[in-house]
């Protein structure tokens, strides 16, 4: 069966594609996701399941900040797993981080597999938003969590005007020069174009079975960390709270 056009895209890039990611971002992912991970720690889950896994840079995170847990992480590109597992080994982490291929549209676990569910600036990349939060909600259990950290659209208008500028013009023409591949990096910021605005994906989340939703909103909402309790039966949990909070 051929790889999906998402799959040969990242495999393209794979070899360049931590370098991009940190050199494009000013090193400012590297503070999301130990934000990410800290936020899901607060919780402690000792079962996690890292979506979009990539090359492995928030299940390392998240290994670091809870000695207790076990982390499976699932991409559909094969390339990026192979640079995520001589990461892991690197780290020291090999038992406590496990990387498989497979799709977020059809994850190979059960029912309930996990106490925590994390896709860091993966579900741009679903081939159908809906369904693939859905099946995050079917493999976390009753009460587990799930966070999702997706770029955004900031609001002010003095980091909006530039940081659009910049995503457009810029990005692309530094990603190509690097990458050496002619479209992913033109496909990348037109996916986060294309992503839905705030209010619209807590809807989505809300609709696929999560409650107590918080939004935090990173370096002025160029990310945002969206994080929910997946709720399956009738419990105190208010499925109509929604907070905002704002953060560095």
């Amino acid at each position: 069966m051929s790889a999906s056009p998402i799959a040969e895209l990242f495999d393209g890039i794979s070899p360049r594609y931590d370098t991009l990611n940190h050199l494009l971002s000013f090193n400012i992912d590297r503070l999301w996701r130990r934000k990410t991970a800290k936020t899901v720690a607060q919780r402690q889950p000792d079962r996690i399941l890292d979506l979009a896994t990539g090359t492995a840079d928030l299940a390392i995170n998240l290994a670091k900040q809870m000695p207790q847990a076990h982390i499976t992480g699932v991409d559909l590109s094969e390339r990026m797993l192979a640079i995520g597992k001589a990461k892991v080994t690197h780290q020291h982490l090999e038992g406590r981080v496990n990387l498989h291929h497979g799709d977020a549209m059809a994850l190979p676990f059960d029912d309930d597999s996990f106490d925590a569910v994390t896709v860091a600036f993966g579900v741009r990349n679903f081939d159908d938003r809906e369904a693939g939060l859905r099946e995050i909600a079917r493999v976390c259990r009753d009460g587990g969590q799930v966070a999702v950290l997706e770029f955004s659209h900031p609001q002010n208008p003095l980091i909006a005007v530039p940081y659009r500028w910049y995503s457009k013009t810029l990005l692309p023409w530094l990603g190509q020069l690097v990458s050496k591949h002619p479209t992913a990096y033109r496909y990348l910021p037109s996916s986060v174009e294309a992503f839905p605005p705030t209010d619209d994906f807590v809807t989505m989340l809300a609709a696929a079975g999560m409650s107590n939703i918080q939004v935090k909103a990173f370096s002025s909402g160029i990310a945002t960390l969206y994080h929910g309790i997946v709720t399956k039966t009738v419990s105190a949990y208010n499925k109509n709270t929604i907070e905002n909070v704002i953060t560095p």
